[in-house]
């Protein structure tokens, strides 16, 4: 780790492509002084190392070899430690496209600066003191963010929301451990602010603060990740109809032959923030052609590991064998029940469906006639998201390793609990309150192996 801030690293900034302008990314010791081997001002200015911070320069990149003009570019200064990375910063906007980027990057490289790690400008600034693990995480997210809420989730994570709320948490312990370790240490004195019987007060706002946390990565992951939401339903009940009205265009096929959905067709909406995955599904029914055994088999599998299925019914149609057979594939998922068609005659009855398929919710509704479908996503959303956690105002765990370090944080604070409603001496207590405080300190990288930090660095895009 020592390493990482001694040398000057450098690497494309910006997406591969085609586009109007392109970034070069130095961070390091000696950004100015390569900067100066290849940089010169249309106006003669100062070194770059002499100028001031946020400062923009107009110049050339040449080759110093042979002085030949390789981009026109812009020079961008963020001294330390007012930068990104909290080293000296230097970033070369240039023309837009591969070619002129990497000639630029290579006089760069050639000069003194190493190709930087994926992530490896983010894991500067977290080595740095500039951010802690949380926030560095928060980057990748606001990159990889699906919809506004997302982008809005991850932004506040990223301007230290949940660091915030683990730090509050982690003071608390703090505190009370302090207090512990020195009723331990002197158990004749009395110590000042130290109440022994409002320990068990304490250690369960501590449960509570972090049950509330983890109650939250549900709700996290879905506007994160999205919800996976699988279309299912004999042929011809109205599957595609749906997904395209879901999408507002025509995406599948729709025929009144059944069978026509032969495989599966994939497209995320947003639905109020959440970005949901819907897939459309071949019909589930006992079939001899070739190809449709092969749709019929991808529905089941993608069934299995949905988190959301909308099992359809024809009214028309009655219940049949098959949509028992699909019941039985999905009824320990959670389930709405959509019957379709109800610009038709009817011929099935609310006590039937219940009676068959007792457990999930149930709506009516008439794509044809667009009735009920505005109710749908209501109730999709409240199927999927919980009230009580309000993702405007608290901080909203997203990602699971910050889920498994609460999971073990849990897991020591109700050990410290029952230590002390069984009334176990305090060393007892001061052992698990540890490890409670190391499972919180993972989030923020206090408490994370190197072998860790390096593996969520390297999922990071390069120049970030």
């Amino acid at each position: 780790m020592d390493i990482l801030k001694e040398d000057t690293i450098a690497a494309i900034a910006t997406p591969f492509g085609t586009g109007g302008t392109g970034k070069i990314r130095i961070s390091g010791p000696q950004a100015y002084q390569i900067g100066d081997k290849i940089f010169k001002s249309v106006k003669k200015e100062k070194k770059l190392k002499e100028q001031k911070t946020y400062t923009a320069h107009y110049g050339e990149i040449r080759d110093p070899k042979t002085d030949k003009t390789i981009d026109e570019v812009v020079a961008i200064m963020m001294k330390k430690p007012h930068s990104f990375t909290g080293e000296n910063v230097l970033e070369f906007d240039c023309h837009g496209g591969m070619t002129p980027l990497r000639a630029v990057l290579e006089l760069v490289l050639k000069q003194g600066a190493r190709m930087a790690e994926p992530g490896e400008f983010s894991q500067r600034a977290f080595l740095n003191g500039r951010i802690d693990l949380a926030q560095a995480e928060a980057i990748i997210e606001v990159i990889n963010s699906k919809t506004e809420k997302s982008l809005d989730l991850a932004i506040d994570q990223l301007n230290g929301k949940l660091s915030n709320k683990v730090e509050k948490i982690k003071d608390q312990a703090v505190e009370i451990l302090a207090h512990l370790e020195a009723a331990i240490d002197y158990p004749e004195d009395e110590i000042e602010g130290f109440r022994p019987e409002k320990l068990g007060d304490k250690f369960n706002y501590l449960k509570q603060e972090t049950d509330k946390l983890l109650k939250s990565s549900k709700q996290g992951k879905i506007y994160k990740e999205g919800l996976k939401t699988v279309i299912v339903g004999k042929p011809n009940v109205g599957k595609s109809s749906l997904l395209n009205y879901f999408l507002e265009e025509k995406r599948a096929i729709v025929t009144d032959i059944p069978g026509t959905t032969r495989d599966v067709i994939e497209e995320y909406i947003n639905l109020k923030g959440i970005p949901l995955k819907i897939i459309d599904t071949a019909g589930i029914r006992e079939t001899k052609d070739a190809v449709e055994k092969i749709g019929v088999e991808k529905t089941r599998k993608l069934a299995e590991k949905a988190d959301l299925v909308l099992f359809m019914l024809d009214i028309n149609q009655g219940i049949t064998a098959e949509d028992r057979e699909i019941y039985q594939l999905i009824k320990n998922k959670p389930v709405i029940i959509i019957v379709n068609k109800t610009d038709l005659e009817a011929k099935i009855t609310k006590e039937k469906i219940k009676e068959e398929f007792p457990e999930p919710s149930l709506l009516w509704i008439s794509i044809l006639k667009e009735e009920g479908l505005i109710q749908l996503k209501d109730n999709i959303l409240a199927e999927i998201l919980d009230e009580e956690i309000e993702a405007d105002t608290e901080a909203v765990i997203t990602q699971s390793r910050h889920r498994d370090a609460l999971v073990k944080a849990q897991s020591a604070i109700e050990r410290v609990i029952v230590s002390h409603e069984t009334k176990m001496p305090y060393d007892f207590l001061t052992i698990d309150l540890k490890d409670f405080l190391n499972g919180l300190g993972k989030i923020t990288g206090e408490t994370v192996a190197d072998d860790i930090l390096d593996r969520i660095f390297k999922d990071f895009c390069l120049g970030k």
